[in-house]
Order: C-alpha cells, then structure tokens, then sequence
C-alpha cells in the first residue's frame, strides 16, 4: 500500500491540484471536497504559490503547505483497491506503523471475535482517535478483551472513503483524549459527480472464504447544491479449522509434525475416580473398569471421532490411557462470514450569503456469524455419587450431536451522522463552523449454551446437598454412566441449551464551534490561529444475559459462562487555541493548547495539554521539521463502569512447577492437570482510576532529492504514563512464582518486598492459606494506573516515479519502520523491562512495505508486499523468521467507462513462519496468515 507520506515541497501545476484535491479541510474547519480521477503526471512548472490554504490532520489552521511538523500518512481510495484490499480494515492493518498486534477472529474464545481493532505503535487499541471527517465515532460496545473500549473499523465501507490520514503522534492538544499514540482521520468522498458501480468476486485457493462485494458510489452537484452517495454490500463467507489440512486436528500441532504417535488431544471424555486415583472406563457388561480394553471400547462407544491416545506416549506402541478428540480444533473458525450493508449520504447547499449548510449520514448493518469449538461438560471439580464415591467427569459434544457447528450470531448496526453550517467574514479572512455529530453502534450476540442445571442432572442426576465439602448427586448409576459412554442426540442436545443473548449500545455526539484564519500580518508572514470549543456525551451499557452474570441464582443459569456487564457515562466540555506563527520565510512554528473538563464519576476533572512544532526549509526542496506534545486518555469507560463478574479459567501455576522442579514454560508443567487447572478469576471497574497521560516527540526531514523522487524520515518518541491495565494470568503467576521464591527462573534475585511483589502477592489466593503450597482457588484482576510504558523508532518512507516514452510510467516505494525501544515500568520503582526483546510479547519491532506500480496506456499494475518482522517464538526459546505477503492487482481499462481487473492476495500463499513451538491451535501467532492466497476479479462501470 502506497504510505503515502506528503511529502512535496515544489510542485507543478498539475501535482498542486492533486493535492488540494486530497488534502481538503476534515478537522473541524471541514470545507467541501472534491472525489476526481486525477490524470498521469506530466508537467514540471512550478506553482507552490498557486496551492489553495487548506488544512491537514493534525491542525484547524489552513495552510498552503502540505507537510507539517509532524508526519502524516495518506492512503486514497485509489490505493485501497489497487494494492488488493475489500475493506478499510485490511488496508490500515498492513501500514508499517501499526507494530502491535491485537485479538482477531482466529481468537474465538475471546471477547470481540467479531471486531476490527488495530494497534498503532503497540500502545494498544484505544490509544489512536479514530475518526470520520473529523468527527469522533462511537466505541464498540462489547470491551477488548473484556477490558477496555476502542473503535471497531468494520463498520466503515470502503465504497464510502476518499482518503484516510494517519497522524503518527500525540495530538490532544488538537483532539482531546485518546489522541495518544495517533489519529487515524476517515474522509469520505465529497462533491462526486456520475456515478460508478464496482462488482468484485473472489475465493480462497485453499477452500473456502467466498467473497462478493457490490459497491456504487455516485453524485449530482448543482449551482447551489451537492449530493453524494454510496451503497456497499459485502458478503463473505466462513472459514473453518476443517477446511484447512494443516490446522484441522490436534496431528497437526507441530509439536507433534512426523510423529503422530507422540500427539496429545483434548479429553473427550473420562471418569476418574478418587478411589485408586485412577481413571475407570466402562466395559460391555456395563461395570467400571480401569483396562485398555475398556478404554477403547468405551472411546468407540461415545463417538467415532474419539480416539485412544498416551498422555506422554514415549514410544510409538504406548499403552494408551485418554481418550480424545483429535478433531476439536475443526470447528473453531479462521475466518467469520459477513454480511454488511452499508449507505452513506452526503450534501451540501450553498446560501446567497456565502453561508453553506452541510450534512452526512454513514449507516452500517451487519449480520456476521463465528463459530467456537464444540461445547464440554465437566463435573463441577469434585462431586461425591454415592455408587463410586468422590469422582470427576468430562464430556466433549461433537458437531454430530449437536447437528452442525456451534455458531455465533452477531447483528451489528452503527450509525454517524453530523450536520452543520459554516461560512467567512471579513473579507474571508476568517472561516467559521458550527456542527453536531451523532454515531451510535448497537450490538447484539445470540449463541447456543448448556444449561448448568440440566445438563449436570442430565450426567449426573440429581444434586440432593453436600458431602463433606463437595455436592453430592444421586443419580451416577448405569444410566448416567451410559449417558457418559454414549453418543448424544441433537434433540437431546436443543432439550439442555438455550440461546444466550447479550446486547451492547454505545453513543457519542458533539456539538462544536471552530472559528480560524489570519490575525494579522508579520514581516515574515500572517499570524494564523484557531480556536475550537467542544462539548460532548459519551454513553454504553453493556448489557450480558443476565443467566450468564455471577449474581444469578436461578434454576436456568447459564453452564460454564460468566459474563461482564457495564454501562455509565460522562460530559466533556472543551477550549483549545491554535498558532501558526511565521518566524522567518524559511521558519515558521506551530503551537497549541486545549483544557478538556470531564464531568463523570471519575477523579478526573480536566486535563490541559499543548503541542509545539516547527518547520524549517533552508532551501525549496528540504523540509526540516520537529514536533513536541503532551497527551491524555480519560480512563476508558469500561474500565471505570465494568460490574462485578466471575469466571472461570485456567492458569499455568507457575510456582508449583518451580517447587517441583520443573521449568514453568516446558510441556511438563504446561500440559500437566497438577499445574494446570481451573480457577476463579474476580473482575470489577474502578472510579478511583487516573488519567493516562502521554509526551511524545517527533524530529524528521522531508526531502525532494530529484524531479519525481522523495525521501522522508522521522524518529519518534513516546511516553505513556499512568496506563490502566489489568495483569495478564500467565504473567501474574511467573511474577508471583518470582515473587514467592525471591528468584526468577534464571537465579536472578527478586525483591519481595518492592511495589509490584507485594501486588502480585496480594491478587492470588491459595487453597490452605496465602503461604501455602496448595493449588489457587481464586485470583483478583482489575484495573490499576500503571507507571509507564516508553517506544522510540524510527519511520521512513521513499517514493520515486520514472515516466518513460514508449513502456510507460513505474512507480516504487518503500515504507520501513523499526522500532528501537520498547520498555515497561508496571509499578513505580521497579526496573524498565524491555518488552521489544522479551520473549512474552508479541509486537513486531520492524515492518516494512513496498509498491511497485506500472501504467501504460490502458495498462495498470500494482504489486505490493507487507513484511512483518520477527517475533519470539511461542516456547520463549528464541525468535522466528520475518514474514512476507506479496498481493498482485492488474486493471485494464476497457473503454472510457468500463475496467476489468484482477488480484490476488498473498499471490505466493506465504503462511505462518516455522514455529515447533506453537502449540497453541491455529498453530501460529494471530497476526500471520491463517486464510492463504485469495483470488479476486472486479469489473468497474462509470456512467
């Protein structure tokens, strides 16, 4: 994808107008824009001094230059569909900038499987202010991983989209919070005239993902008037473990690649009895009993897709001792169907008094379905039967018994829609605006559950109290044993579940006032500013079936399912100040501030940050530029609104493994039931949270270095204080393991008494008391303002075109990012821990792209390729190899108003690195490639 850096500074005619074409007011001060074709590139007159004052990203001051002090990133609508991509989503998520990775739909067991998230600078979902013509949109309703709000882009259509701008770098001094690591700023297409319909078509070569996306875009301008329109249906079907050969079984774990006989699966069914300690399969006379034999007959009889297998099988005629379902990861989904309409609307009218009235409305409604691996019973840990005693039981339901796979219905609807008027006085010396924006995103998920009261009573009769401290069922006879050994039906399957229902609505509106233009004169040029006052509501509620919450004592609660619900709300008010100050003809700076009050249940009554930059041409073709900023993010509101919840989970206890001896990382500890075990995790939003705050800093060049070829480079630096997270398990328990022993794996000391030991210490809770070795019954997680989190890199980006007489014009660029510095302090005092290098963090520290592009006559092709750096492998023993994806795209202009094109994604059907390690199903890290190569042909009619 072309990162289209702006970076020109003597341009022709020609390329002027292309600019203001692309560059048009979005940011508050929005003045209507024009959607053109822009012709091949062929004059060299100078004319800089022609470009019209426009304003860019990251400042309210119209200005004839196009670069600022701090860098932007550009990406057309152009180079969305000519580097391959359907939606707006896939074409950010491949920019270099974004190094961090975030949950997608190869994550079915998280919490937004079905949303688009992306991750600028590792710092996280929500620290990057998305918006639409300067607008801000509405969150989605449903928390990242059931912590904190972000926006999801999959509400956007590309059908829509002009352009996007990329700020790399704090800028709430213009925006407000959020503004941390960015702002990503959606244009859409304005001022359109004719109207252009787009069929694409397309399908995996692996199986598969079929994908039709019909778009029509069109628009009527008057004297007065413009109307734009644009219409999107995107319909794109699953893909499931299953219909990839290398991700569709437990065989296919690499762990276990050319030894077959070595594979492990999860249980698909057992009865394990205190008695003898050991696991009791039933025989045909209908007794326990603890031989192979019964085991195999016993795995046969439950379900054919069962198998008997040896939990540390050594050699390759173990004895077996588990059955298992090698299939399970089958029916996990790589990819969710789509089904997403969308409309946008946009129009101007234009007063006699030079006033304009503006409006737009952009409205997504989605039907989406993911599908989680097949459903499982277990006893509730230890229950007593009174014909076998103290036992535990598991129980996986294969697809066949439930009549298909499980599925998860999404319906999304998202709306956004602003309106305003906007005019100039004083001889158009000063521009002002008056706009309200509304978006709001409503959410709904319905998906098939057991019922814990049937399905318990269904295996194990029914509950008559406790024995000792465990519950005790009567009814663990012969029939229940055969309900354990035996296949289920789907009738029997629909009489223990129900459908779980969840909902989710978000709302964000704004009314604002900007007011911008030239103070007066200075010998070096006219003192520009503007100012902006803003006040806005912010609103969700989350709200979860309410079988599945913790509080709920009901005979129909919801089996192994705890969900978070939440919802509140704040008022913010704000006042910021903008100056565009000419210091010399070849120096000029760029300060602003702005005080944001908030008006919620928080501690957090306002925030006041600034920014200051600078530009420096010693000569036309050199741009020498530097930027400073302080930012904010107001604590997310799930962070602060979560309700109480519970649920579930498994932890690797990390210290048992070490007093065991044994290496907390390695199988034996990992796959092991001693370590490895369910426990309670408790969660609950905070109002004592602080504001996250930010300073970050850019110095770079913009250089023409000749006719048609440009290179740019910036190094930025970030600090995020006071970040609100919560503790991820694994790492809370190796710290606790750390913390308990007073040594890290490696014999280091550790410090038991410092800040962050004495935090790990107090979140877990073991069986028999806090100093003792028995397994955790339960460990607390909630929010807290961490110390700081610092990143240093490097951007760079270089474009030439060469433009020949007779083969056309080809076009190269290469965008780089490296990232230098990585670290995190989690508790004030501690020592920074490099997370670029640490083996348990996956942002990459390098990605890069390159396009190369040819047009000749009729003729246009483009190539580009996405490189991903390195990343630990999943064993934490060293790094795997950089990753690649080349897309091909080739359009062939037919007549003046029809286009035939083709492309490929992931023309080499690059797939995950080589990683023995990864043992975790799909087998690698989310942000590689799980679908493979994708086969495109599109057909573009104008008219």
């Amino acid at each position: 994808m072309s990162v289209r850096y702006t970076n020109a500074l003597k341009r022709s005619r020609l390329t002027a107008a292309l600019v203001a074409a692309i560059v048009m007011p979005v940011a508050g001060t929005t003045f209507a824009q024009e959607t053109t074709t822009p012709p091949p590139a062929q004059q060299t007159q100078q004319a800089t001094s022609t470009l019209d004052k426009v304003t860019v990203t990251g400042s309210r001051i119209k200005k004839a230059e196009v670069e600022g002090p701090a860098p932007v990133v550009v990406l057309t609508a152009d180079d969305i569909e000519k580097e391959g991509f359907s939606t707006v989503y896939e074409a950010l998520n491949t920019l270099n900038q974004f190094t961090g990775s975030v949950q997608n739909e190869t994550t079915q067991s998280g919490f937004t499987p079905n949303a688009q998230f992306i991750n600028l600078r590792g710092l996280g979902p929500g620290y990057t202010l998305i918006l639409i013509n300067g607008k801000r949109m509405a969150d989605y309703p449903v928390p990242y991983n059931s912590q904190s709000n972000a926006v999801s882009l999959g509400s956007i259509p590309a059908a829509a989209v002009s352009r996007i701008e990329v700020l790399t770098g704090g800028a709430s001094a213009i925006y407000g919070s959020d503004a941390v690591a960015g702002v990503i700023n959606i244009i859409t297409k304005e001022n359109y005239e004719g109207d252009s319909v787009r069929l694409r078509g397309g399908t995996t070569t692996m199986g598969g993902g079929d994908t039709g996306l019909f778009q029509w875009t069109g628009g009527k301008t008057g004297d007065k008037w413009s109307l734009t329109y644009a219409v999107e249906y995107l319909n794109r079907e699953g893909i499931l473990g299953s219909q990839r050969e290398d991700r569709d079984s437990y065989y296919d774990n690499p762990a276990f690649s050319g030894r077959p006989e070595f594979a492990t699966a999860t249980s698909g069914v057992y009865l394990y009895r205190n008695t003898g300690a050991a696991y009791n399969w039933l025989t045909p006379g209908g007794t326990l009993s603890t031989s192979v034999d019964a085991l195999r007959y016993s795995c046969s009889r439950t379900s054919s897709e069962f198998e008997p297998y040896n939990t540390s099988a050594t050699v390759s005629n173990a004895t077996p001792n588990r059955c298992g379902y090698f299939g399970y990861p089958a029916t996990s989904a790589l990819q969710n169907s789509y089904n997403k309409t969308s409309a946008y609307l946009s129009g101007t009218y234009d007063f006699d008094n030079g006033v304009q009235l503006y409006g737009q409305f952009l409205g997504t409604d989605s039907q989406n379905t993911g599908v989680s691996s097949t459903q499982f019973w277990q006893t509730p840990g230890w229950v007593y039967t009174p014909a076998y005693g103290y036992i535990q039981a598991q129980r996986i339901i294969t697809p066949e018994e439930i009549g298909g796979a499980q599925k998860t219905e999404y319906d999304e609807k998202s709306y956004n829609f602003f309106a305003g008027v906007r005019g100039a006085f004083l001889d158009n010396r000063f521009d002002w605006d008056f706009g309200v924006s509304y978006s709001r995103f409503e959410f709904e998920s319905n998906r098939p559950r057991f019922l814990q009261n049937r399905v318990n009573e269904y295996f194990l009769g029914t509950q008559t109290g406790v024995q000792g401290s465990y519950p005790r069922y009567d009814g663990y006879n012969l029939t229940y044993l055969n309900r354990l050994f035996s296949p289920m039906t789907p009738e029997t399957y629909r009489s223990l579940s129900t459908i779980v229902n969840s909902t989710g609505e978000s709302e964000n509106s704004t009314a604002s006032f900007s007011l911008s233009g030239d103070l007066f004169d200075l010998p070096a040029g006219s003192l520009g500013a503007a100012l902006v006052v803003e006040a806005g509501h912010q609103e969700y509620t989350l709200t979860p079936d309410p079988r599945s919450t913790p509080s709920y004592t009901g005979a129909d609660r919801i089996y192994n399912l705890t969900s978070t619900g939440g919802g509140g709300e704040r008022d913010r008010y704000a006042l910021g100040l903008e100056f565009s100050i000419p210091i010399f003809d070849s120096l000029k700076a760029q300060l602003a501030g702005r005080y944001d009050t908030y008006d919620d249940v928080t501690e957090v009554d306002g925030a006041f940050t600034w920014s200051a930059g600078l530009e420096y041409r010693p000569v036309d073709s050199l741009l020498l530029r530097g930027s400073y900023a302080t930012s904010f993010r107001a604590p997310d509101m799930h962070y602060v609104f979560a309700g109480y919840s519970g649920a579930y989970t498994y932890i690797t206890d990390a210290y048992l493994c070490r007093v065991a001896g044994i290496d907390p990382t390695s199988p034996s500890c990992e796959n092991n039931t001693s370590y490895n075990y369910q426990v309670f995790r408790t969660y609950e939003g905070r109002t004592d949270l602080k504001e996250e705050t930010s300073k970050s800093w850019t110095a770079g060049l913009v250089w023409d270095i000749m006719d048609r070829m440009s290179l740019t480079v910036d190094y930025y630096n970030m600090k995020l204080e006071n970040q609100v997270a919560e503790l991820d398990s694994d790492f809370l328990m190796r710290q606790y393991a750390d913390c308990r022993l007073g040594e890290d794996v490696n014999g280091n000391p550790v410090d038991s008494t410092s800040p962050s030991c004495q935090a790990f210490l107090g979140q877990v809770t073991r069986a028999g008391g806090e100093l003792s070795n028995g397994q955790v019954s339960q460990y607390s997680s909630y929010p807290i303002n961490q110390a700081s989190l610092e990143t240093q890199g490097i951007d760079a980006n270089w474009k030439y075109s060469l433009d020949t007489d007779r083969l056309g014009t080809f076009g190269f660029e290469v965008g780089y990012t490296h990232v230098l510095k990585l670290d995190l302090v989690r508790f004030e005092g501690d020592e920074p821990l490099n997370i670029r290098d640490h083996m348990q963090y996956f942002n990459y520290r390098s990605r890069a792209n390159v396009r190369l592009s040819w047009s000749n006559d009729d003729w246009f092709v483009t190539t580009y390729a996405t490189r991903m750096g390195s990343l630990p492998n999943w064993g934490e023993t060293g790094r795997i190899a950089p990753y690649i994806r080349y897309n091909l795209d080739v359009q062939k202009k037919i007549t003046d108003k029809l286009t035939l094109g083709f492309s490929v994604v992931n023309l080499l059907n690059n797939q995950q690195p080589d990683d023995v390690t990864f043992t975790t199903w799909p087998y690698t890290w989310r942000s590689h490639d799980v679908i493979g190569r994708q086969v495109y042909a599109d057909v573009r009619y104008t008219f």
